[in-house]
Formats: C-alpha cells, structure tokens, sequence
C-alpha cells in the first residue's frame, strides 16, 4: 500500500526524532535495505543476507566471494552509525564532513592501482578520471567546487519542494564534480539523504530494480542543469521506501522453530530468499 509522500513527510515528523536513540528507532527497518541498495547498484556481489548478516552479527560466515565487498557493506554500517550524531546535531554539510564519509566508506577498498597512483580514501582525486559524459572537474579544481556546494546549502527555506530541490542538487552536483576517485555514488546518496533527515525529511532508498530511472535522472541534469527530474525520482523512491508493510511480528519466519539448523543450511536457505528478493 503506498502513501503520498507528503503524508510519509507528516508522519515522520510526527515522531519528533531528535536523539541518536530516536534515529535508530525509526530507521530499524530502513538501515540494511538502505546499505543493501546502496552497495549492490555499483558492486552486484553485495547480497541482502550478507548486508543484514553484518549489520546485525557484526560478520558473515562461509563467506567465499572478493573480500572488497565485505569491506563495502562493513563500511556501510561504520557510516551509518558515524552520521547518526551528526544528524542529531543537525551539522551542516562541509568539506570536511564529507571527507570524513568518503572515508568510512571506502576504507580498505581502493584497488591496488588507484592506490599507486596515490589515491586514498577520505582524500579527494588526485588524478583526472574518465566520466560519462565528459562529466567530473579537475582535480585542482575539486576542493573549491565542493566548498561552493556546502556555500550553496546554507539556510534553505523549508517552503514549497525547496528540501526535495536542494537535496536533489546535491546529489546531482556532487556527481558532476566527481570528486573521489572511487565511491562518489555511495556519498552522493548517503549526502542526498543526510540533508533529507537534517531538515526532517525521512529518507529514501535508491532502489537497485530503478537504477535505470535513477541514472537517467542523474543524466538529464548533467545535460541540462534541471533537477525536476531527479526530484520527481526521489518522491517515488520515498513512497516507495515508506511504503506500508506488515510488522517483523507477523511474518511466518518468526513463528518457524529452526532449532537444530547448521549454519550452512541457513545460509542456502537465506541465500534462496535473497535470489527471491532480488528478482
């Protein structure tokens, strides 16, 4: 059942969240679905089990793909508890805190010639990459063009889809720069909705099923500056994302006993439900 986004806006501010404890209470079920779609649109490897395996038990076991991708779903988590704080204390986005994001994001996941080349994580690009589109500033120019980004985000009146334009800006400004030598696209969303949940917006998955629609939107402001586009991509993505569904209470798992089950026969039975999920 799906809701209008201006009424998911009203319900989330409803809750008056204010606290860390707050934001983990009403981001319980939005985390690892978050983390999950996040990871698995540039990396298909990451897996939801693996996703809430780690957020949840702090490890996968029998675990025999690319160790990168446990990184990447780690990082995920890191990054999340890390932005918990700083939204309660509604920080301004800044070089540095963006800095701080790409880091826990990509620690431990530069590739061995990115990190010849002197490229390291929680730093911008030191060498120009190829863009689609001819998109990305050089790198002598990043660090300006970032620090006009976060000018730019100052005092945003919450007034008509002023939050939804300015959080949409970011996302799509934030790719143009390109500013990392790896991981733009998992800050880009993570700074999309860090300005969501800072000016009391709830936020949204970029779901992997609509990635199409998503670089598309993306694509239509690198060709012409218009975000309306991208802003009608994230309403359904919220209405999607809030979309009702019945409570972990009701689900039959929770009233199935696996007393007795390996670990290796959960994890071909979890790994058949995520073949299911990702279809």
């Amino acid at each position: 059942m799906h809701e209008n986004y201006q009424d998911i806006i009203k319900k989330w501010r409803e809750k008056r969240i204010q606290t860390r404890e707050d934001y983990i209470q009403s981001l319980s079920s939005y985390s690892i679905v978050f983390a999950y779609n996040s990871g698995v649109i540039e990396n298909p490897e990451v897996t939801y089990h693996n996703t809430r395996e780690i957020f949840e038990n702090g490890k996968v076991v029998n675990f025999t793909g690319d160790l990168r991708t446990l990184y990447e779903i780690e990082n995920q988590k890191k990054c999340y508890e890390f932005i918990l704080d700083k939204i309660s204390d509604k920080a301004p986005i800044s070089r540095e805190l963006i800095l701080q994001i790409h880091k826990k994001l990509t620690q431990g996941t530069y590739d061995e010639n990115r990190w010849n080349k002197g490229e390291r994580p929680g730093t911008f690009k030191v060498h120009d990459y190829c863009v689609a589109d001819g998109q990305g500033a050089l790198p002598d120019e990043v660090p300006g063009e970032i620090d006009e980004l976060c000018e730019e985000l100052v005092d945003i009146p919450d007034k008509g889809d002023n939050i939804f334009k300015a959080a949409a800006y970011i996302h799509c400004k934030f790719e143009n720069i390109h500013p990392f030598a790896d991981g733009n696209g998992r800050v880009g969303r993570t700074l999309m909705n860090y300005f969501l949940m800072t000016h009391n917006y709830p936020p949204l998955i970029v779901y992997n099923a609509t990635k199409d629609k998503y670089y598309a939107a993306l694509g239509h402001y690198d060709k012409t500056g218009d975000v309306s586009k991208f802003v009608d991509y994230m309403k359904d993505s919220m209405e999607q994302t809030w979309e009702i569904k019945p409570t972990q209470e009701n689900k039959l798992e929770n009233l199935i006993d696996r007393s007795g089950e390996t670990e290796q026969q959960k994890d071909i039975r979890l790994d058949r439900f995520d073949q299911n999920l990702e279809r």
